[in-house]
């Protein structure tokens, strides 16, 4: 049984299924490599700057 999301509601008993590109960005490691990697030089980028 699908029910109607109502959104800010207390009674609200479902959730909103997530589209098509979140889908894919949640299952494609490759995409999950690429962004691991973003944030990694920007880590990197934030550390080089305090030394």
């Amino acid at each position: 049984m699908h029910m109607k999301y109502i959104p800010y509601s207390q009674l609200a008993q479902s959730w909103m299924q997530p589209g098509s590109f979140a889908k894919f960005t949640r299952t494609c490691i490759i995409w999950q490599l690429i962004k691991f990697a973003i944030y990694n030089l920007k880590i990197i980028k934030i550390v080089a700057k305090g030394h």
